[in-house]
């Protein structure tokens, strides 16, 4: 396994790839890596010949400077988790190589119907970020296929739009969210809950697990359920950011009786530590 923090050496190794003929697969990340990253480079292999993951904390899609710098950097773990999966090449630029002529004067890359829902909502500017960041990794990189986590499902949707408008040539994979024995999805976040909280927090999955089985079953009022789930959530100790029920395809509102592909999406902070999780919900 090869690692590189400059866009010659990248470019380099990918090119003799093609000139191979062999498919290149990519899994952009922000590090701190755990199982839930790991799966998705699982699904890479089996997709494609040579797999290229990206180590980057992306500046521009914090709008809490403080949060950026809470990130946390475990570079060598990683590359050792990696090397354990046969990663074949792992790019670890700096801001500078990212962002040469500094953020302030970077082109931005705005994909909209986004920021106006769900995570957009609470936290501006952050899907400008991430369009931003995924649009330079992929020319840089130039991927067959990219592989991204359903538990960002929001983001999974904002790059396969991306990917659709400019007409990027490249394939976008969503894997399954990967979640503990107890039901919650994997996330670096989860590094944070206190013992409590750790055992407070499989209870969002269980919510809209339950949302999910009442709305399969047939409910009158769908705006009465996620009331009635919210306030559940508020009773176990979380602050509710939001749940909402979305036509998976685009994120749109719900028409319950004409949408039958849903995905059901919370956000919510269970003291410091904000979560998020969706899942399927299939009415046909």
């Amino acid at each position: 396994m090869q690692v590189v923090d400059n866009l010659v050496a990248l470019r380099t190794r990918v090119k003799n790839w093609r000139q191979h003929n062999e498919i290149v697969a990519f899994v952009p990340t922000m590090g701190n890596l755990h199982d839930g990253h790991l799966s998705l480079v699982q699904k890479a292999h089996e997709l494609a010949d040579r797999i290229v993951v990206s180590i980057f904390v992306n500046p521009l899609q914090f709008n809490d400077k403080n949060d950026l710098t809470a990130y946390p950097r475990t570079l060598t773990d990683d590359i050792k988790l990696l090397s354990e999966l046969d990663c074949d090449l792992v790019f670890t630029p700096s801001d500078e190589v990212m962002y040469p002529e500094g953020m302030d004067k970077q082109t931005s890359i705005h994909v909209p119907g986004m920021e106006d829902k769900l995570c957009g909502l609470g936290r501006p500017g952050h899907f400008d970020g991430v369009a931003t960041v995924v649009t330079k990794l992929f020319n840089m990189v130039q991927p067959d296929i990219a592989v991204f986590g359903e538990k960002d499902y929001q983001q999974l949707m904002l790059i396969k739009k991306l990917v659709q408008d400019l007409n990027l040539a490249v394939d976008i994979v969503g894997a399954p969210t990967r979640r503990d024995e107890t039901g919650l999805a994997l996330s670096s976040r989860n590094n944070l809950l206190t013992e409590k909280q750790r055992v407070q927090a499989p209870l969002l999955h269980e919510q809209i697990l339950l949302l999910k089985t009442s709305i399969e079953n047939g409910i009158d009022d769908l705006d009465v359920a996620i009331s009635d789930a919210q306030d559940h959530l508020k009773q176990a100790g979380f602050e509710p950011e939001y749940l909402d029920v979305r036509r998976e395809s685009d994120l749109a509102l719900a028409q319950l009786g004409q949408d039958t592909a849903l995905r059901i999406l919370v956000a919510a902070r269970l003291g410091n530590v904000r979560l998020i999780d969706n899942i399927a919900c299939n009415l046909a």
